[in-house]
């Protein structure tokens, strides 16, 4: 066997793309409820439009979402059908600390979590739980400008230590930002950043200082989820996907080289403990003036985590030759379209398993730190037939593959992997677009793009292929399987 007996198997969601009850038990208001659905959304997501409030003219799915918060038994109860010994999830900051500068949380958030923990441990269930997935309260971005201001490392550090006291002894493995290279990507859905009044230099400014600010919060975080409990593991994690030159020209290398190294920039720190040489040499060479405060360099050295996490959907390919090379479409990463990659899903992500083995090795051979695949998944418009079944076979084919790839990293390549969780392990709504129809769940809910649908949930044929994947700790990836 391939996989360790220990080896995690579950499944992945956001709160802010599943959890809905947004205007419940003194919930405050948060960057990810204000993704509008539609041709307005990419750009707030991307922090070029401005948009502080709800209003009348839009449709914001994630108010809603597919209401978990009332269905997380029923879900979790399906979770554990599966065989999941993992579940990750997040927590809704403003759930927590309405504003988030309150001096007191609220209880009533506290306890939704507290339930839906024990709820897992009553199953068997592993919590993996990520502190930030994009959740920055509205409060202080209006306020200071979320992350470009310092004292959100305050604000941040109070919230984790709610959350490690509170839950000790029902989560120990704690992530402490989703794909926290996503702020250089899309900045206001990543951190709460409006940059769109800026010009190059100044937007550079500030998305450098955010990080920053965000790397010295990881660091203490970390120190503090150690202090509370030894058994507390923390990562970090980042949007992962390897780079590759669109051609052996050495420009096309070192262009998939810088690109790598921006996505990397994070991870470095976290995981190795040092910012890298080459980019304290661009904050002087571009004279950005990044607030270091004395000891941060030995905080964030002397606190590195425990695992790397990451998310791998596709490869990517750079070049130094843009006009000679077309891009793919419907993600938030640019990509040059790989001429060698002959599938893609129905959003233009190109499929490449063999890429995330590329993937594991590279951040191994990096870091020499355990990893963990927190996110991997198709989505895909899965339609119903006559009887309320999702024969969701290019889901099965997809996964297996993917899978096959993680077992032969672990087996051939001498990678240590914690464990795997697919990304939307039941329907929710989607980041990049807001979209309903764009699935990736083992578990249909009945809902659709504008939020209609009774949020029936149904088993898709790829939850039978899971339930068996799990049993077998990963050894039978037949594509048939019974349903």
């Amino acid at each position: 066997m391939s996989l360790p007996k220990t080896f995690l198997w579950g499944g992945a969601t956001a709160a802010n793309q599943s959890e809905g009850g947004y205007n419940l038990d003194n919930r405050g208001l948060a960057n990810v409820d204000l993704l509008p659905l539609g041709d307005d959304r990419r750009p707030v997501v991307m922090g070029e439009q401005k948009m502080f409030d709800l209003d009348d003219k839009h449709f914001y799915p994630a108010l809603n979402a597919i209401d978990m918060y009332h269905h997380y038994k029923e879900d979790i109860k399906l979770f554990a059908e599966m065989g999941f010994s993992v579940y990750r999830m997040s927590i809704a900051w403003t759930r927590i600390f309405p504003n988030g500068d309150e001096d007191k949380p609220n209880e009533a958030g506290l306890k939704f979590y507290e339930n839906v923990f024990k709820e897992c441990k009553k199953y068997g269930i592993e919590p993996l739980v990520t502190i930030s997935h994009f959740d920055t309260p509205m409060h202080l971005v209006k306020e200071m400008g979320s992350w470009r201001d310092r004292r959100m490392i305050d604000y941040y550090l109070n919230f984790c230590r709610v959350l490690f006291t509170r839950y000790k002894g029902l989560v120990k493995y704690w992530l402490t930002f989703n794909e926290i290279n996503m702020i250089f990507h899309a900045p206001f859905m990543g951190a709460g950043l409006y940059v769109g009044d800026l010009d190059e230099r100044e937007k550079k400014q500030v998305l450098y200082q955010s990080a920053h600010n965000e790397l010295v919060a990881s660091a203490k975080a970390t120190k503090m989820a150690h202090k509370i409990d030894r058994n507390n593991q923390i990562g970090c994690m980042v949007a992962a996907g390897k780079y590759y030159p669109y051609s052996c020209d050495p420009k096309d290398v070192y262009a998939a080289i810088t690109s790598d190294r921006e996505d990397y920039f994070f991870s470095d720190i976290q995981a190795g403990g040092k910012y890298p040489k080459y980019v304290l040499d661009m904050f002087e060479r571009e004279n950005l003036h990044i607030d270091m405060h004395e000891d941060d360099l030995k905080l964030l050295a002397n606190n590195t985590v425990d695992f790397v996490s990451f998310s791998y959907y596709m490869s990517r390919v750079a070049t130094a030759n843009k006009k000679v090379a077309q891009m793919t479409t419907g993600n938030i990463f640019d990509s040059v379209k790989n001429p060698y990659l002959k599938e893609q899903s129905e959003w233009g992500w190109q499929i490449d398993p063999l890429g995330l083995r590329i993937t594991m090795i590279d951040l191994y051979d990096r870091y020499h730190k355990p990893l963990f695949i927190v996110e991997n998944g198709l989505g895909a418009v899965d339609k119903p037939d006559k009887n309320g079944k999702v024969y969701d076979d290019y889901r099965i084919k997809y996964l297996a593959s993917h899978i096959q790839a993680m077992k032969d990293a672990v087996e051939y390549d001498g990678i240590e992997l914690l464990g795997y969780t697919s990304w939307g392990c039941i329907d929710l709504i989607s980041a990049g677009s807001g979209e309903m129809k764009k699935r990736y769940g083992f578990i249909y809910v009945d809902r659709d793009n504008q939020g209609n649908g009774t949020l029936k949930r149904s088993k898709k044929k790829s939850f039978n292929w899971y339930k068996r994947v799990i049993a077998t700790n990963g050894e039978n990836l037949d594509l048939n399987v019974e349903y």
